[in-house]
């Protein structure tokens, strides 16, 4: 999967094109706002169910609960 940054200006004016571009590129915005990083657009794999998403959420409250995380500014890091 590509990952690509938008600024929030340009993601409003586009949204109904950004959604597009995501869904058939497989591509993940970061969505910036001022350069800081707002939230992420990101299709769904094409065999997701909400069975699957539940079961992810869960396997990631278990990480948060034995400390895999990561920090806000590890995160920006990557991307400064």
């Amino acid at each position: 999967m590509t990952t690509k940054t938008i600024g929030i200006k340009e993601f409003r004016a586009h949204i109904s094109d950004v959604v597009t571009r995501a869904q058939k590129g497989n591509v993940r915005y970061i969505v910036m706002n001022r350069n800081k990083p707002l939230f992420e657009l990101k299709p769904f794999k094409k065999e997701a169910t909400i069975d699957s998403l539940l079961e992810e959420i869960i396997e990631a409250q278990k990480d948060v609960k034995k400390g895999k995380l990561h920090s806000q500014e590890e995160v920006l890091k990557e991307f400064l």
